[in-house]
C-alpha cells in the first residue's frame, strides 16, 4: 500500500461522527491520550468537520455527523474501481461512487446489510496536508 500524509496509518480505520468535533479532540486527547494529527479548516460557520487522531500504533477519524450511523469504517485498499464494481455485482448499495479526492485518495462508500458505511479508499499520491489546507497537529 502507497502512504499518503493525508492518510492515518493503517489498514482499517474507524470512523466515529460527532456534533462538536473540537469537542470531541479535546475530549478524546484528555481522556483517553489520543493525540491530534490533523484537522480540516473550519468551515465559514467555523465548524471542523474532520479529524484524524492517533493512539500509539492506531488512528482514528472523527467527523460531523449529526443524524448519521455512529458506525463507518475506512478501508485502504489497492483498486477502488474494481473492488466498487464487486461489491455492486454482489448486491451492494453504492452511497457514493469511486472518486478521485484533493488529498491524494479514490474512494467509494457503500452501505451494509445492516446500514453501516464502508468507505474503500486507493492510494494515488502522497499529498502533503498543508496542500488542501489540513491544520497540521502531530503527523506521524
Amino acid at each position: 500500500m502507497r502512504p499518503n500524509r493525508s492518510v492515518p496509518p493503517g489498514a482499517v480505520i474507524p470512523f466515529l461522527f460527532y456534533d462538536d468535533v473540537p469537542r470531541a479532540i479535546a475530549w478524546l486527547g484528555a481522556a483517553f491520550g489520543f493525540t491530534e494529527r490533523l484537522r480540516t479548516p473550519p468551515d465559514a460557520g467555523g465548524s471542523i468537520h474532520l479529524a484524524q487522531l492517533n493512539a500509539s500504533e492506531g488512528s482514528v477519524m472523527l467527523r460531523t455527523g449529526a443524524g448519521r450511523s455512529p458506525q463507518s469504517i475506512l478501508v485502504r485498499i489497492e483498486d477502488v474501481d474494481a473492488h466498487c464494481e464487486h461489491a455492486k455485482s454482489q448486491g451492494a448499495e453504492i452511497v457514493r461512487p469511486p472518486k478521485t479526492t484533493e488529498f491524494g485518495e479514490r474512494q467509494y462508500t457503500a452501505r451494509d446489510l445492516a446500514g453501516n458505511e464502508w468507505t474503500f479508499s486507493q492510494t494515488l499520491a502522497d499529498v502533503d496536508p498543508h496542500d488542501w489546507g489540513a491544520i497540521v497537529g502531530h503527523l506521524t
